[in-house]
């Protein structure tokens, strides 16, 4: 008897609190308390029961699914938490044992065989931008000033600039190089189509490229070490499966303001963590999209550069690392970032 009417009861109480929200105090009339409109009450007390009516159909199922969604929730939560203890548990094994992937490779004797043997591989150097007035004299000279013999380097600029004029100044920079000696190929476009992606897509497919057997990527932002090569490209001449090899970043202007300090901080994680934990359980990580070392033959097989995501660089990492091809992340080696002094345009 008592549950049978404790909903009436409650439906009362509801109905009189919308009553009493619908009554208007008229200051200096004869009465404190006034119906503005009796019809208007009825008619708003009729709505108010509807709304009730349908909230008691709707509310067991609305009750149902937000539970599922906290236990879907508590479920993630609980997977990411072992997921960070499990790294946590393998960059422990790496401090305290000092070994990382690539330190069991002896970088030191292969740099001897490829002097003596005189058995340099031919590597491409893209640098793909976008109207990057203030730094494309930076990005050029870097890795022009790469050490590598010349006769079996190519440095390709790829421009997807819009403002003429600038088009002419990175020309006239690559020319600049071409007169020290550095085989700089410059290429453009009549369109931005597929964009970082179809600008990369485009340039492998140039006669010259045939013959390469690594091609090297660094957005116009990015400034590599003139050992950069030396430090990567014997990696790959040792291990065949090996498809990727990637360095890690370094901020330039870190300490210029708390964003930038965050910035690093951030990234910094996804270096000396997730990578190099992936990189140690030979795991996949996904490539950065610059500061990198692609095997031709992997990005071949992975079916090449694809404009259909904005993503091409974690898109590509995915179908290569389907086909079997493995990666390494080289946490000793920076390539510097200079985002303050120039913004990437690429999309």
């Amino acid at each position: 008897m008592g549950s049978s009417c404790h909903y009436p009861i409650s439906l009362s109480l509801f109905n009189l609190f919308l009553v009493s929200n619908l009554l208007v105090i008229k200051p200096g009339s004869a009465r404190n308390l006034v119906l503005e409109d009796p019809g208007e009450t009825l008619m708003a007390y009729g709505v108010a029961n509807k709304l009730w009516f349908l909230w008691q159909q709707v509310r067991g199922r609305v009750v149902v699914g937000l539970r599922v969604c906290i236990i879907f929730c508590a479920v993630m939560s609980i997977m990411l938490f072992i997921e960070r203890v499990y790294m946590s548990l393998v960059l422990l094994s790496v401090k305290l044992t000092g070994k990382k992937r690539y330190t069991k490779y002896k970088l030191e004797s292969m740099k001897e065989d490829l002097e003596l043997n005189n058995s340099y591989p031919m590597v491409l150097v893209q640098i793909p931008m976008y109207n990057e007035k203030e730094c494309y004299k930076l990005s050029i000279g870097a890795a022009c000033s790469i050490s590598w013999p010349s006769d079996r380097l190519i440095v390709q600029v790829l421009d997807d600039s819009t403002i003429p004029v600038l088009r002419g100044m990175v020309e006239l920079e690559c020319q600049r190089w071409i007169s020290k000696g550095v085989n700089v190929k410059y290429e453009t476009r009549a369109n931005r189509n597929g964009y970082k992606a179809g600008a990369l897509k485009e340039g492998l497919k140039q006669p010259y490229v045939k013959d390469c057997e690594f091609v090297v990527i660094f957005d116009a932002d990015f400034q590599p070490e003139s050992d950069y090569l030396w430090r990567t490209i014997p990696y790959l001449l040792q291990n065949p499966e090996l498809g990727l090899v990637q360095a890690r970043w370094k901020f330039v202007n870190a300490d210029e303001c708390l964003m930038t300090r965050l910035q690093e901080m951030s990234l910094d994680y996804h270096f000396t963590v997730e990578q190099e934990v992936g990189s140690s359980t030979c795991s996949f990580f996904g490539f950065n999209g610059t500061a990198g070392v692609w095997r031709m033959q992997a990005v071949h097989d992975a079916g090449g550069w694809k404009d259909r995501t904005t993503v091409e660089d974690m898109d590509l990492a995915v179908r290569a690392s389907l086909k079997g091809w493995k990666f390494v992340f080289v946490g000793d080696l920076s390539v510097s970032y200079s985002p303050f002094f120039c913004t990437p345009n690429f999309i």
